[in-house]
């Protein structure tokens, strides 16, 4: 700032400046990732933060945080279900028990030839 301009501000108006900056905390993020990239003969920065959300969420933020909570916690469950059937059919494969004599989905066949 120049020294013109500095000079111009009461000790109140500082005050209420300092109050104003002072206000201006982020906090501690679980992750805070900083960077700037070079793009010929410009500078582009990038932020990317990431950790708990403090804040009041209005109605709309409440029903979306829901909704994506709900997609994430269903995309894990039918992750976790899709493995346990796979894991049970390469052990009902492997001790060589057929469900339907004569028919196969050929995934124990792909599961040896990967591992042999």
């Amino acid at each position: 700032m120049p020294k013109n301009i500095q000079t111009t501000f009461t000790d109140e108006q500082l005050a209420h400046l300092k109050i104003a900056i002072g206000a201006r905390q982020w906090g501690n993020h679980a992750v805070d990732c900083r960077g700037v990239v070079k793009l010929f003969k410009y500078r582009y920065y990038y932020v990317f933060l990431a950790g708990r959300n403090r804040r009041e969420l209005s109605l709309k933020e409440q029903k979306f945080a829901k909704l994506a909570q709900a997609v994430i916690i269903s995309s894990a469950v039918s992750f976790v279900t899709l493995l346990i059937l796979l894991v049970l059919y390469l052990i009902k494969s492997a001790l060589g028990i057929d469900m339907f004599e004569g028919y196969s989905f050929g995934i124990w066949r792909w599961f040896k030839a990967l591992f042999s």
